[in-house]
């Protein structure tokens, strides 16, 4: 099983139910702006604390009240590429890219580069890039802290739509050819389709469908 998570989060006058367990590689979380795709994630990460449930990523029980469990973000190995990216701008992008190897990373900084193909960029400042090289920048430093699931929370929300569409091969390639599975949020359903093999969507805070992309 790669995620099984079965969760309540309250937010405030908002709250989440949400469930599921499979085994597929990528799951696409679908739905309206406010219906509960970011807790979700957020949750899974570890930065938001459920009322009541369990998280498990391929085998391991991060969360679970029964039992007490709740094990701390840095701790998980789970990447997060959050909305708003978080690139350092202090740091050109070679060094936002390792930032990420902290713990005795096993993913080879190559391989995520010819992925990604961001060679040419690494002596960049992170000022200077496009939003499209951006969002390969922000996926490679999460990649290189080689987590057991990559979170994407609308990573191309933030770039045009003919943009979008040139980048979403690159996301494709990180599902098949690194085999890291992913979480992705997305209110583009073209997006989710191309991404996910599997969508839930969400909305006011619960599952509305479960389905095969």
């Amino acid at each position: 099983m790669v995620l099984d998570f079965d969760i309540t989060v309250t937010q405030g006058a908002f709250t989440l139910e949400a469930a599921h367990a499979s085994s597929v590689t990528s799951l696409a979380l679908f739905g309206p702006s406010g219906s509960g795709k970011t807790t979700l994630v957020e949750t899974i990460a570890g930065l938001r604390t459920p009322a009541r449930g369990h998280i498990i990523v391929r085998g391991r029980e991060l969360f679970s009240s029964a039992k007490g469990i709740d094990v701390p973000v840095h701790a998980r190995h789970i990447g997060y590429v959050p909305q708003d990216l978080a690139l350092f701008p202090h740091m050109n992008v070679r060094r936002n890219v390792l930032y990420g190897a902290g713990r005795g990373t096993a993913m080879n900084l190559s391989r995520v580069i010819s992925v990604l193909e961001i060679e040419n960029l690494l002596p960049r400042s992170v000022g200077d890039l496009s939003g499209g090289e951006r969002q390969r920048v922000a996926v490679a430093r999460a990649l290189m802290s080689s987590p057991d699931l990559l979170l994407m929370d609308e990573p191309l929300a933030s770039v045009d739509v003919p943009l979008r569409r040139r980048i979403v091969p690159y996301l494709q390639r990180v599902r098949d050819e690194l085999q890291v599975p992913v979480v992705y949020v997305s209110h583009d359903e073209r997006e989710v389709r191309a991404i996910g093999e599997w969508i839930l969507t969400l909305d006011r805070g619960r599952v509305a469908r479960s389905e095969k992309a």
